[in-house]
């Protein structure tokens, strides 16, 4: 692509609006700036886009959104899934409400009905709503936990999780197809009304989603026992997660539940915080300063479309606040779950818990102890999502499944992670704690006492741009094409190729399938129970890097994951 050639269409062309031709004529100085705007077309990735809202090809706008509309139309055309119609749902981020509508009536302009949220909803009861309304496909205009100055545009199919093969590449080339404007088609709003294309819901789909949500509590009777007992501190960080958390426990009993004010209203500046991002520790400082002056057991944070949930518990023996991870956090439900079904004989021997390949190995030796199969499939949840269809078609059932990534799913009402769950879930996990006479922590601590001193880790490389591109690129390569024999003090046993579906045992070059799909990632499987893989991020202008070890304690876990982290980074670096 000519960026020159692309940014002087864009300012002098009728098709794009006032604003769009200023606020690009505004730049016409800032080489760099023009060049990032337009050195390419906005990706379409395998889940959708997403991408810093502004004018131009690589930014999200209503032209970027209206083309990959416009080829996902087609697609959905060619599967003959016209009629069963589109949902669509958005969250807090500023353009959200505007990229929907769009959305819409490019769809409805192609034939397609379009059944659009009235008002701003979590990504999960966008998934649930593809499948209770039987619709083809789903959208969600979500930017998830980015900065503010993103935003984002999600794809579902009508099992309810987002695209995977063959539709993600299917969909994929259909956009790919839509090179001009001209192709894209368009109405009016009430032109779309008028023609029965174009329905608003709500509150009947809230309902549902709602009592589906409370099926998945395991004890409700201990709830509305021990509910007056537990102190809940809970932010939406300005999201979605406000209405139906709330809703959620106060339904199931939960009294004492204390709303960040300042975060409680959507908004996507984000006024508040750097990042709404509930990884962070940042985004928890007003919510931890609530929580001293309430004595909150546990302190939750959904983050703007409420699909990851982070949290910290209180230690009552040091009086401190103690944040976990979504690897901590996931194994306290999994452990809870896996437990008390099994006590009252509800668990299925068929049973099946999920991970992807980055979460934590303490996982597996929870699935051992209770009997469950464990499958793990590539980072994303929508594999995740994936294996629930697959087991529908099998002797399997998925139990629940976890990303480190602060996501996790109990039950198949819907087929993405889901915070709200994930909240229910460990607020009732708190009140078994309460009634057993200790702390989330303490359950924390007893399941690395019984399962071992698993810890992992992972640190991001941000490279923006077209050079940043190429050296996520470089680092890729080098590590693809000379895979070390010792990472630090580890010696590696076996190096996996997701993107050339190898795994290769080092020690007999013995090659063998990965047996999950083509992705550019690679995985290190190291000794002592040890490993780390590397992964370009598929939404942000990131390299990852993912580590994990088990130690004979805390402080050994932790000695040791530092010197993984260090050596890993080290063999990362450019060559002189």
């Amino acid at each position: 692509m000519d960026y020159r050639t692309e940014y002087e269409k864009w300012c002098t062309d009728s098709y794009f609006d006032g604003d769009t031709r200023a606020e690009l004529k505004a730049i016409a100085g800032d080489e760099a700036e023009i060049q990032d705007r337009f050195y390419r077309q906005l990706e379409f990735g395998t889940g959708g886009l997403r991408g810093i809202i502004g004018a131009g090809t690589n930014r999200m706008n209503i032209y970027t959104v209206r083309q990959a509309t416009q080829g996902l139309a087609n697609y959905i055309i060619s599967q003959n899934g016209q009629e069963k119609g589109v949902v669509i749902a958005y969250d807090s981020r500023i353009m959200s409400p505007e990229f929907a509508g769009e959305a819409a009536l490019c769809l409805c302009a192609n034939g397609i009905r379009a059944f659009v949220f009235e008002s701003l909803r979590p990504t999960p009861e966008l998934s649930f709503a593809v499948r209770r309304l039987s619709c083809i496909a789903g959208i969600v205009i979500t930017a998830s936990h980015n900065p503010r100055e993103y935003n984002g545009y999600k794809v579902y199919w009508e099992d309810g999780a987002q695209i995977t093969p063959p539709h993600d590449k299917n969909i994929l080339a259909e956009v790919g197809k839509v090179t001009d404007f001209g192709q894209v088609k368009t109405m009016e709003k009430a032109e779309a009304k008028a023609a029965g294309l174009y329905a608003v819901i709500g509150k009947e789909i809230d309902d549902c989603y709602m009592e589906e949500l409370k099926k998945q509590s395991v004890h409700p009777e201990m709830i509305k026992e021990m509910s007056g007992d537990i102190r809940i501190v809970y932010t939406p960080l300005h999201g979605t997660g406000n209405i139906p958390v709330r809703r959620l426990l106060s339904e199931l009993g939960f009294s004492q539940v204390y709303v960040v004010p300042e975060q409680e209203m959507p908004d996507g500046n984000f006024p508040t915080v750097p990042y709404p991002n509930p990884e962070m520790p940042e985004a928890f400082e007003l919510a931890l300063k609530l929580a001293k002056e309430v004595d909150a057991d546990i302190v939750l944070a959904t983050d703007p479309d409420a699909d990851r949930l982070g949290m910290y518990a209180k230690d009552k023996k040091t009086g401190e606040y103690v944040s976990f991870t979504g690897n901590m956090s996931g194994m306290l439900i999994a452990e809870y779950i896996l437990r008390e079904r099994s006590l009252a004989g509800t668990l299925p021997k068929n049973g099946v818990l999920v991970e992807t390949i980055v979460t934590t190995d303490m996982a597996g030796a929870i699935a051992e102890a209770y009997g469950v199969k464990l499958v793990e499939v590539l980072t994303g949840f929508k594999y995740i999502g994936e294996q629930i269809k697959l087991m529908e078609q099998t002797k399997d059932e998925y139990v629940f499944g976890l990303e480190e990534s602060y996501g996790c799913l109990a039950g198949t009402y819907t087929r993405d992670k889901d915070a709200c769950v994930a909240v229910m879930m460990l607020c009732e996990a708190c009140a078994w704690c309460r009634k057993n006479g200790i702390t989330l922590w303490d359950a924390m601590t007893d399941l690395y006492e019984k399962y071992g001193y698993y810890r992992e880790g992972l640190h991001m490389l941000t490279l923006k741009g077209m050079d940043g591109a190429a050296q996520i690129q470089a680092i890729m390569a080098k590590l693809r094409e000379n895979p070390p024999e010792k990472i630090g003090a580890y010696k590696v046993l076996a190096f996996r190729d997701y993107k050339n579906d190898v795994r290769i045992e080092l020690a007999s070059m013995e090659k063998s399938a990965t047996g999950l799909p083509e992705s550019n990632v690679l995985y290190y499987e190291l000794e002592d129970g040890g490993w780390c893989c590397v992964r370009p991020s598929g939404t942000e202008p990131k390299i990852k890097f993912y580590f994990g070890v088990v130690g004979a304690d805390a402080a050994d876990a932790g000695e040791q994951l530092e010197a993984l982290k260090k050596a890993l980074l080290a063999l990362a670096q450019p060559q002189d």
